[in-house]
């Protein structure tokens, strides 16, 4: 294969990975560690990620359990978490943060649906990109004459198949996080 469709291939397996990292941290209303990513915490003037910060552990199917190992960044850590967008107000009982993840609403599962499908036609285009680039490449390849037409027309193929297929692994990722939403 190609070293053109190599690195192609690669840059779509990383823009799936960015698009399951993406899902993971989508609040389905079950507990996952995941949801808290984002959140970074003032620390010393160090804006710092609550993993690094804090143990994050499931207790229930439906609480997550955040205990820091510097109690004296409690406080910062619930107001990082209330100023995030994660929608939910932790419980602070003195020694660790609780955060209760409430059963989503009919409403709210559609919303989620239409970011789940917002998000898959994003790593669609991101995928379409890499392969118009790619056939940019190839194009200018065929220009300096470093291919003929034949390299060209088998690359294209090669490209579209490639992109097929991980469209297609778009598609089955949305519509796996879609049936676990509406199932909730």
């Amino acid at each position: 294969m190609n070293e053109q469709i190599s690195k192609a291939q690669e840059k779509m397996e990383k823009c799936i990975k960015s698009l399951e990292h993406e899902f993971t941290t989508i609040r389905a209303g079950r507990a996952n560690p995941a949801v808290l990513d984002r959140v970074l915490v003032d620390y010393y003037g160090t804006p710092t990620p609550i993993q690094q910060m804090a143990a994050i552990s499931v207790s229930e199917a439906r609480v997550l359990v955040v205990q820091p190992w510097d109690m004296t960044q409690l406080k910062p850590i619930e107001k990082a978490i209330l100023a995030s967008d994660i929608g939910i107000t932790p419980t602070n009982d003195g020694k660790v943060l609780r955060l209760a993840f409430p059963q989503p609403t009919e409403d709210r599962r559609r919303e989620l649906v239409k970011q789940i499908k917002k998000n898959g036609e994003e790593a669609k285009v991101t995928l379409r990109n890499v392969r118009r680039d790619t056939l940019e490449k190839f194009k200018t390849m065929k220009k300096n004459s470093e291919i003929t037409e034949d390299d060209m027309k088998n690359y294209e193929k090669d490209i579209q198949k490639l992109t097929d297929k991980f469209c297609d692994t778009v598609d089955s990722a949305v519509a796996d996080k879609e049936k676990e939403i509406m199932s909730i």
